[in-house]
């Protein structure tokens, strides 16, 4: 599963994208859904729970924390935007 990053979840994690390998390789759980994949990146970079918001797009619509997802999707981390 391969994850795009943007603004600040781009400097968190130290790359302009993310792959989370399949649970074959990793003997882990992958996420299934939004939420799970909130609680795995979370846990795995705390500092992106700091964050005052956190979009995730699944294959560019915005999805809420009950939408499933797979290795085909097309996922995107949209952290908080300023500006004026």
């Amino acid at each position: 599963m391969t994850i795009l990053l943007f603004g600040v979840t781009k400097d968190i994690v130290g790359s302009p994208s993310l792959s989370i390998p399949s649970a074959s390789v990793t003997n882990r759980k992958i996420p299934k859904s939004v939420r799970e994949l909130r609680a795995f990146l979370g846990k795995s970079y705390p500092e992106l729970n700091q964050l005052s918001s956190l979009a995730i797009a699944v294959n560019n619509t915005y999805a809420g924390d009950d939408v499933e997802i797979n290795s085909y999707d097309e996922i995107a981390l949209i952290p908080p935007v300023s500006g004026g």
